[in-house]
């Protein structure tokens, strides 16, 4: 019982990933999936199980997200790879980039306030810039018992190294790494809702980097999901143009 209350939010993150990636399996549509990915519940859990305040790798783990879809895009559609080895290939690269930043990032204010105007930018950008495509829909012809499982394997993995990633782990793509495989056909709508995540994650990081010490995690946390779901719904126009 001891173990189970220390762990809490591991449990909770590798139950509520679960759940959010099965859901993706599960949707027909690429904009149904696209929405579901962009939900920050990984991010809010991992933030409540590494109990750190959020600084610069936090917000630089945005375009390594972004460099992840794309790569798995790349490598799949442009490259003709396995979806298998191309999500692997660009889950370790974000690991090996992310544990390398951690190693020597400063905590200071002024390096996460740099690094979110850097990333508001580069998200703004991305979202001008890439077009939007129909693609086709899929649904997982996987039973949901057998799915369940292989994601926790996937999240459990990712908890034991995270101390190693400090703010990474909060954005790696846990759910990223099954939605790419579940939207396999229609990944360049995947890309094109990162940078849309990355503006609505930026303004919950913010509230996060300025209200913590007022109101604590978990009330910060609160005001920063009332704040992403109003920027995601005043983006929403950009993304479905």
């Amino acid at each position: 019982m001891d173990w189970l209350l220390y762990h809490r939010w591991d449990v909770l993150l590798v139950v509520a990933v679960s759940a959010q990636a099965t859901a993706i399996a599960y949707a027909y549509q690429p904009r149904h999936k696209a929405l579901l990915l962009t939900l920050p519940i990984p991010f809010t859990l991992a933030t409540l199980a590494i109990g750190r305040p959020v600084d610069a790798t936090n917000v630089l783990g945005l375009p390594l997200l972004f460099g992840f879809t794309w790569g798995v895009w790349f490598l799949h559609t442009r490259r003709a790879w396995p979806i298998v080895p191309a999500i692997a290939t660009a889950a370790l690269a974000y690991v090996l980039a992310g544990a390398l930043a951690a190693s020597w990032l400063p905590e200071d204010g002024l390096v996460f306030w740099s690094a979110a105007a850097a990333c508001a930018g580069l998200a703004t950008g991305l979202l001008r810039r890439l077009p939007q495509r129909q693609e086709p829909g899929h649904r997982s012809p996987l039973p949901v018992a057998v799915k369940v499982p292989l994601i926790a394997v996937v999240v459990v993995g990712l908890i034991l190294i995270k101390s190693r990633l400090r703010g990474f782990v909060t954005v790696f793509p846990m759910v990223g790494v099954i939605a790419v495989y579940e939207a396999r056909n229609c990944l360049w709508t995947m890309v094109r809702q990162i940078p849309v995540l990355m503006l609505a994650l930026l303004a919950l990081m913010a509230v996060l980097r300025l209200g913590r010490e007022a109101m604590g995690l978990p009330l910060s946390l609160a005001a920063g999901w009332v704040v992403f779901l109003s920027a995601l719904t005043a983006l929403r126009g950009a993304w479905w143009r």
